[in-house]
């Protein structure tokens, strides 16, 4: 087994590359990364949003995320580009996580992450521990809010007091663990084609009676992992009361859109639904949508046309890899204002993604922005602006991050 590394092949390379390279990012969405060993089979799980199908012939790692991993993280294993994935494996396992996480996640080159830990079927790093294993970075909790509507109802809240107990249970989440924003994956619940309109708290205590009355309910979002043991919110009367109490909080939410595990209902998704929301809701809370594809020139409409929609492309690209990066970045920023971009790398789970979104999203940018400064139709100081609001200081605004000397340019 080789242990040479061996470094990437000629990247193209521009003042604009420079300075992605070196500029320190803020992962506005992510989770923890697994505090264990995984076995082949629970590895392959943690890089697909589908499922493992033991018999089938068919692996993740026979995927372009499976094959950008096996190109891109490998050498940071001191392994070849393009190992096998079984040596791929042995490797990981042979140098333990402990030593696999401070690796990618380091390499990453991220000093804040703002950490979803309302999902969470393994063991994994809080965000404190994420940011101590990626040495001088802080991290910042994202609560979402369907966990919070869940655990309240394991406590046994009764539907007369949930129109007003949910609102005050979120508060208290935000306050104890000093959130920065909150986060619904109403997509994988509900969709987004909703009544736009709040509903009365006459409406929310009759579904909140026969959302708590139903029994023998698994949670959602499973990417091919375990179910959640808890009731699943999925009424869509208390999606609605969960989206208009996060405008009321007054915190910046998060909205998963578009790509996810096969509870998504891909159809009812597309962001252009929440239009009418959005209109009710104008002049509230930044709303910012999560990753996005194939839908990221319907974000990219919302971003233009309302001012209080942002968006990345969040994990599609490390499941696209670096070598499409650069093309989901282009749609994304067709029309998108430059102040409206954000990045994230959701990774979950295994490191490699903390490794491999940071290096999509900094390749696939700086290709892009340099190539329109080559063109001509992009000055070299918007380029080096744009590339830092996108990696920093969009994230840095929204959320009221210390900015540490950043400047608008």
């Amino acid at each position: 087994m080789s242990r040479t590394r061996t470094g990437p092949a000629s990247p193209a390379t521009g003042p604009v590359h420079e300075a992605l390279a070196g500029l320190p990012l803020v992962d506005h969405h992510c989770h923890g990364v697994v505090t264990a060993d995984p076995g082949a089979e629970r590895f392959e799980s943690l890089i697909t949003e589908g499922a493992v199908w033991p018999g089938s012939g068919i692996s993740p790692f026979d995927t372009p995320v499976g094959v950008a991993i096996r190109r891109h993280c490998a050498p940071v294993l001191d392994l070849p580009r393009h190992a096998p994935a079984a040596e791929y494996l042995a490797r990981r396992a042979e140098l333990g996580w402990r030593e696999v996480n401070r690796r990618f996640v380091t390499s990453a080159g991220t000093d804040v992450f703002c950490v979803d830990t309302g999902y969470a079927p393994d063991r994994v790093t809080t965000p404190a521990e994420l940011a101590a294993v990626a040495g001088d970075a802080v991290a910042y909790e994202v609560v979402r809010l369907e966990s919070v509507a869940e655990a309240l109802a394991a406590q046994g809240v009764e539907p007369g007091e949930y129109a007003t107990a949910f609102p005050a249970a979120v508060r208290d989440a935000v306050r104890r663990r000093g959130a920065v924003a909150v986060k619904s994956v109403a997509a994988y619940r509900t969709g987004f084609d909703l009544d736009p309109s709040r509903p009365s708290d006459a409406d929310v205590t009759v579904a909140a009676a026969r959302w708590l009355g139903a029994v023998g309910r698994d949670g959602g979002e499973t990417g091919g992992r375990a179910p959640e043991p808890r009731p699943r919110l999925d009424d869509p009367v208390l999606v609605r009361h969960l989206l208009w109490t996060a405008v009321d909080l007054g915190l910046p939410l998060q909205l998963h859109v578009g790509f996810g595990d096969s509870d998504i209902r891909m159809h009812r998704v597309d962001p252009t639904h929440l239009t009418d929301w959005l209109h009710l809701t104008s002049g509230t809370v930044p709303v910012l949508l999560l990753h996005c594809w194939p839908y990221q020139r319907q974000a990219a409409y919302l971003a233009a046309v309302f001012e209080q929609v942002y968006l990345d492309v969040g994990l599609t690209l490390h499941h696209v890899g670096p070598a499409r990066a650069r093309a989901v970045l282009e749609e994304a920023l067709e029309i998108t204002p430059f102040h409206k971009l954000l990045h994230s790398s959701d990774a979950y789970g295994v490191a490699e993604f903390c490794h491999l979104g940071a290096l999509a999203f900094r390749q696939g940018l700086a290709d892009l922005l340099q190539s329109r400064v080559d063109a001509d139709e992009l000055g070299l100081s918007d380029a080096l602006r744009i590339a830092t609001w996108t990696g920093r200081g969009n994230a840095c605004r929204v959320y009221g991050l210390p900015r540490d000397g950043l400047t608008e340019g």
